[in-house]
C-alpha cells in the first residue's frame, strides 16, 4: 500500500515535472520575439532616445532579418523548458502540502506555494538562461558582436567572469520570479475555482477558456512585477559590474536619474508576451496532464 502511493505520487511529480517543461517550451519559441523587444527596449541609457516596440521589430528585420527577432531564443527556450518544469513541480508539491481536505487551496496559501516555485525557478533556471539570454541580445545589437552563438557565448561569459557571471541579478531574479508566481498561480487558481464552481463536479474546463483564464492572470502580473523585470535586465547586462554595486544601487539609479516611470519600462511588450505566456502555458500544462492521467489509465 505504502509503496503503491509513493509510486502514485512519483508518477504525478513526473507528469508536472514533463507538462511544465513542454508547456514552457512551446511558449518561450511562440512568445520569444516579444521578448526581445522588451529586453532591447529596457537596455537605452540616459539621454538616448527608446525606441519603441514597433521602432525595435523594423530596425531589427531591416538589419539582421527575421532571424534577428530571435537572437538568444535558444538560451531563452531552453531555460523556459527547465524553469516551466521546476515551477510546476514545486507548485503541485508546495500546492498539496498547503491544500485542505477537498484539494481546494486559499488565495494566501497559494502565494506561499507561488513564492516558493519561484524562488526554486529562480535559483535553478530562470537566472542563467536569462542573464545568459541578455547578453547575447545585447552583444547581437553591438557593432562588433562577439558570441558566435548559445554554446560559444555561455563559454565566454563563463571564462570571463566566472560562474557568477550566469547568476548575475541572482536576487532581483528571485523576487522578481517569486512575486511572479505568487500572483500568476493565484490569480489563475482563483479565477479557476471560481469557475469551476459553476460547472459539474469532475468536469474539465475547455482549452479556450483554460487560455483565458491564463491570459488574465497574465495581465495581473505584468504590472505588479514589471519594476523587478527592469532591475534585473539592467543588472545583467555586459556592462553592469561598472555600473551598478548591487540590485538596490541600480533601482536607485534607475529612480534618481531616470524616474519612477522607467521601472515600467518595456510593460508593452511584456505585456503582451506575459498575456500569451499565461495562455499558452496553462492551456499547455493542463492538455499535457490529461494526455498523461489518459495514458496511466
Amino acid at each position: 500500500m505504502s509503496a503503491a502511493s509513493s509510486s502514485k505520487k512519483k508518477d504525478k511529480s513526473t507528469h508536472s515535472l514533463l507538462a511544465g517543461a513542454t508547456a514552457g517550451a512551446i511558449e518561450g519559441f511562440t512568445t520569444y520575439p516579444t521578448e526581445f523587444v522588451k529586453t532591447r527596449s529596457q537596455f537605452a541609457p540616459k539621454g538616448v532616445a527608446k525606441q519603441g516596440p514597433i521602432e525595435i521589430i523594423s530596425t531589427t528585420l531591416k538589419q539582421k532579418g527575421i532571424t534577428g527577432l530571435y537572437s538568444g531564443c535558444s538560451a531563452l527556450v531552453i531555460g523556459n523548458a527547465a524553469k516551466a518544469g521546476v515551477r510546476f513541480l514545486t507548485y503541485d508539491y508546495f500546492k498539496s502540502q498547503l491544500a485542505d481536505k477537498d484539494g481546494k487551496i486559499s488565495a494566501p496559501r497559494s502565494l506561499v506555494a507561488g513564492l516558493g516555485a519561484g524562488m526554486m525557478e529562480a535559483i535553478f533556471a530562470v537566472t542563467p538562461s536569462e542573464t545568459i539570454k541578455t547578453k547575447l541580445i545585447e552583444d547581437a545589437n553591438s557593432t562588433k558582436p562577439r558570441f558566435k552563438g548559445l554554446v560559444h557565448g555561455t563559454q565566454v561569459i563563463v571564462r570571463e567572469e566566472g560562474i557568477r557571471g550566469v547568476y548575475r541579478g541572482l536576487f532581483p531574479v528571485m523576487a522578481r520570479q517569486g512575486a511572479n508566481s505568487s500572483v500568476r498561480f493565484t490569480s489563475y487558481s482563483t479565477l479557476k475555482q471560481f469557475v469551476q464552481g459553476n460547472t459539474r463536479p469532475g468536469q474539465d474546463l475547455p482549452t479556450s477558456l483554460t487560455f483565458l483564464i491564463g491570459a488574465m492572470a497574465g495581465v495581473i502580473t505584468v504590472y505588479c512585477t514589471m519594476p523587478f523585470d527592469v532591475v534585473k535586465t539592467r543588472m545583467q547586462t555586459i556592462e553592469a559590474r561598472q555600473q551598478y554595486r548591487n540590485a538596490l544601487h541600480c533601482a536607485y539609479r534607475i529612480y534618481t536619474e531616470e524616474g519612477v516611470l522607467r521601472f515600467w519600462t518595456g510593460t508593452t511588450p511584456r505585456l503582451t508576451r506575459l498575456v500569451l505566456s499565461g495562455g499558452i502555458t496553462f492551456s499547455t500544462y493542463e492538455a499535457v496532464m490529461r494526455a498523461l492521467r489518459r495514458m496511466d489509465s
